[in-house]
């Protein structure tokens, strides 16, 4: 455990709160460049609130958190593959953003970033958007390669049990709530999503499935 809502201020709708006494976090971008930094939250005189010296600067731009503290692992089991590096540092994999207040939020999956045209996707924002669809009842966003803009965004969407919906009505819905480079290129339309045990979707096995002409709807190359 790293983090904590009981740390700080008010618990914040989303958030994961701030890091834990004895626990350093910092958000640092694609390059390694450090994009925020909480430090190590110490206690204050008052058992009851901690002080953790975060300035009141506008939220950061999300970013991989890494950590560094005592209650870190030496890594996997059996070689220890994964483990802290020469300085202590673990990266996550998360990708996170700080508010003004220092309170974190989750943002997605580092593996799972979609790069389109050099920008950068958040599968789960796009999934949030479909989800507000009433003829949504779930659905599982990825990355896929593109000759022209390297990748594109494909939803995999579970339609709402009595409402029908359509590939052309959910693209719309996307263009109405997203930048365009965000929006789905394509639609497929599953009965299921694949969960792991732990109750993830195997986005892997998503990729791999054939689907038949009439379940998909894609956006032509030149809309």
């Amino acid at each position: 455990m790293l983090t904590s809502t009981l740390v700080g201020g008010a618990p914040k709708a989303g958030s994961i709160g701030r890091p834990l006494p004895g626990v350093e976090l910092r958000l640092v971008d694609a390059d390694g460049a450090e994009l925020w930094r909480d430090g190590v939250a110490e206690p204050d005189d008052d058992a009851d609130e901690l002080d953790l010296a975060v300035d009141a600067t506008p939220g950061t731009d999300p970013g991989e958190i890494v950590v560094r503290g005592a209650n870190l692992f030496a890594g996997y089991w059996p070689d220890g593959r994964g483990d802290p590096d020469a300085d202590g540092w673990w990266a996550t994999g998360d990708v996170a953003y700080a508010d003004a207040d220092g309170d974190l939020f989750l943002v997605d999956r580092l593996g799972e970033l979609i790069l389109v045209n050099g920008f950068n996707v958040y599968p789960h924002e796009v999934e949030l958007v479909l989800g507000a669809h009433p003829g949504v009842a779930e659905s599982a966003v990825l990355g896929v390669p593109h000759p022209r803009t390297g990748e594109t965004v494909r939803a995999y969407v579970v339609p709402a049990p009595g409402r029908p919906v359509t590939g052309e009505e959910l693209l719309a819905h996307c263009a109405r709530n997203l930048a365009r480079f965000k929006c789905p290129t394509a639609v497929e339309f599953v009965d299921t999503l694949p969960y792991s045990a732990i109750g993830k979707v195997r986005k892997t096995q998503l990729r791999s499935v054939p689907f038949p002409a009439d379940t998909s709807t894609e956006v032509s190359d030149g809309h």
